[in-house]
């Protein structure tokens, strides 16, 4: 069952590196979801995968550029989620320019996007289950909109469309 507006969003782990050696990120630390939205108004963007065309050239850079607007309307954080681990989220953060800036959480088994209903099965092409490209506004743990992308499409998920619905 797919979420909904009004649902609450399910707790599961999710996992956040922003630290770096001189090369590669630190080992990622578990972020509890339910702890994390308690009391915030969050955006959460998700996407099939870190790097990926779409979302490396519009999703991201995209969000960064409406990051002011958004904090103007007291959203609180802004999380990117993708089916990748840890690790990669936040070399793709660091590369994107945005670690600080957008949380980059990994669900590298997609468990908690399986929770919410938006995974999607990209094995015919060699990528495995992967997230459905989507945005939500949370707000204390419940989803206030939700916009969910029709398959290859980039239309109702970007920042403008959520800073509309704001």
């Amino acid at each position: 069952m797919t979420i909904k507006v009004g649902d609450r969003l399910p707790d599961g782990k999710l996992a956040e590196s922003v630290e770096f050696d001189a090369a590669c990120p630190l080992p990622p630390k578990d972020v509890a979801v339910a702890e994390a939205v308690k009391g915030k108004k969050i955006v959460i963007f998700a996407i099939p995968g870190a790097y990926t065309p779409t979302c490396s050239a519009k999703h991201v850079p995209g969000y960064l550029a409406s990051l002011d607007q958004l904090k103007g309307k007291k959203v609180d954080e802004i999380w990117c989620v993708a089916t990748n681990d840890g690790f990669v989220m936040a070399a793709w953060g660091k590369d994107q320019n945005a670690i600080g800036k957008i949380r980059f959480l990994g669900d590298g088994s997609g468990i908690w996007t399986k929770a919410l209903g938006l995974e999607m099965d990209l094995t015919a092409r060699n990528m495995g289950v992967r997230s459905q490209r989507y945005s939500m506004l949370v707000e204390d743990g419940v989803v206030k909109s939700l916009n969910v992308e029709a398959p290859g499409k980039f239309e109702v998920s970007d920042a403008a469309t959520m800073l509309k619905q704001l």
